[in-house]
């Protein structure tokens, strides 16, 4: 017995560093913990896999880690969560240094790809210089979590930031406030939309200069996927800024301090503009065929649109109308999320515009649609986002007339695909129901309702 605990362990001392980092980067993390208390080799081998996600979850931790963690572990970081909410709001408690401790680490963390930030407040301008040495950063989240009223999140600072990220591939914005020195028809006008000011010395960009409004976003070659969520998106430079980017995917949210027709039509002007590259995107607002009254290119809009995503914001009464609008689209995934009181509606507009696509399939309306997902969420921090910063969650199964809706649906989909099958000499589309379009079995409370074309 001690003669083979002693060959294993010889054994293991035998082996190349590479050999046991890779070995240690199997392990889960609570072994990975054990496995760096056993001595100070196997602690050096689990530095990698222990930094390798970092979550600081307050302004506390924030400042802790960057005064105390050896700076040399930094480069082990590859996913990088902060939050500056204070942990200690009692009053007379020191406030944590955000910009410095943010100075403090970013330069250091050259490895990382994917950087989440959820800021309470404001970041000092000096913050800005440190994105530009993140040359792994390829996502970037960046999300305003304190009172925008009080303490709001400038377009210009943000801009600044992302603009400054080398190779920024995806881009999430949440709650990002306008501009005065870019929006002054904003101040002191209805509806009351929450207005920086005294943000002008946000330093000029090497490239966007002093226009770091959020439609400078499109000049940003590398970027491929964009969400912005909860943010005036009124500039109507969107219209008309030269897109130095390829979208593949677009997530627009609204402002919910304007109306659904001024949100839709910042959504159908954004469209018009950069939506002839994009593959996916989400909708929280209608569509009309105005859409493509703003195309700017020779391609019309949504050309190459092959996933639609409605989102729980998304008004039931305009499924069928903007799902037409959008029917010259190669469309083959619509996967849309309402709340539980909403799905028997938004069954029936599902069934709505599938009799619809039945009437023309003959015409090729939505020839390419294969999958509809109907997912349910309990709030809107629930709604999963496309392409950046996507999550899954378990979910209740549906009961009730919720349940009831969704099979209606499905043996909808049975119906029309026994009409297709008993049509004979015809290169129609039928529709089939499958039970599951994935790889792995649906969570519950997420029916699949999938629809094939077939020649």
């Amino acid at each position: 017995m001690f003669s083979h605990s002693r060959r294993t362990g010889s054994s293991w001392s035998s082996l190349p560093a590479e050999m046991k980092l890779s070995v240690v980067e199997q392990l889960d993390l609570d072994d990975i913990r054990n496995f760096a208390n056993v001595n100070r080799e196997s602690y050096m081998l689990s530095i990698p896999s222990l930094f390798r996600s970092v979550n600081l979850a307050s302004a506390e931790a924030l400042q802790q880690f960057a005064a105390t963690v050896p700076k040399p572990y930094h480069r082990h970081i590859h996913q990088l969560t902060i939050c500056t909410k204070r942990a200690n709001d009692a009053p007379g408690a020191a406030s944590p240094r955000v910009s410095d401790a943010l100075c403090e680490l970013l330069p250091h963390c050259t490895q990382v790809e994917q950087l989440t930030l959820n800021l309470a407040a404001s970041l000092a301008k000096a913050v800005i210089p440190c994105f530009k040495q993140l040359l792994s950063l390829e996502s970037l989240c960046i999300d305003h979590c304190g009172d925008e009223a009080r303490s709001p999140l400038s377009e210009r600072l943000i801009v600044a930031i992302a603009a400054s990220v080398p190779n920024l591939r995806q881009l999430s914005l949440d709650r990002i406030t306008r501009s005065a020195m870019h929006a002054p028809d904003l101040l002191g006008a209805r509806p009351f939309v929450p207005v920086v000011r005294g943000d002008e010395d946000i330093p000029d960009h090497p490239i966007l200069g002093r226009e770091l409004r959020l439609p400078s976003l499109l000049a940003l070659p590398t970027l491929k996927k964009l969400r912005i969520r909860d943010t005036h998106l009124g500039d109507p430079q969107w219209e008309c800024t030269p897109v130095q980017c390829t979208l593949e995917v677009l997530d627009l949210g609204s402002c919910y301090h304007e109306s659904n027709d001024y949100n839709r039509v910042c959504t159908e002007r954004i469209m018009g503009n950069i939506g002839h590259t994009v593959d996916e995107c989400a909708l929280n607002t209608a569509l009309t065929s105005q859409t493509f009254a703003h195309a700017k290119h020779e391609q019309k809009p949504l050309k190459k649109l092959r996933k639609i995503h409605l989102t729980p914001l998304f008004p039931v009464e305009n499924v069928v109308d903007t799902l037409t609008t959008l029917s010259e689209s190669p469309v083959e995934s619509l996967s849309v999320q309402c709340h539980e009181d909403d799905v028997v509606d938004m069954c029936s507009a599902l069934e709505d515009f599938l009799n619809l696509r039945a009437e023309r399939g003959e015409k090729g309306f939505y020839q390419h649609l294969h999958e509809i997902n109907v997912s349910t969420v309990s709030d809107l921090s629930d709604a999963l986002d496309i392409g950046v910063g996507m999550k899954k969650r378990v979910q209740d199964a549906l009961s009730g007339e919720s349940a009831d809706a969704v099979r209606r649906l499905q043996e909808y989909c049975r119906d029309l695909r026994l009409q297709g099958a008993s049509a004979t000499g015809e290169s129609g589309a039928s529709l089939k129901e499958t039970t599951d379009t994935a790889s792995e079995k649906p969570a519950p409370g997420q029916e699949r309702v999938s629809t094939a074309g077939e020649a």
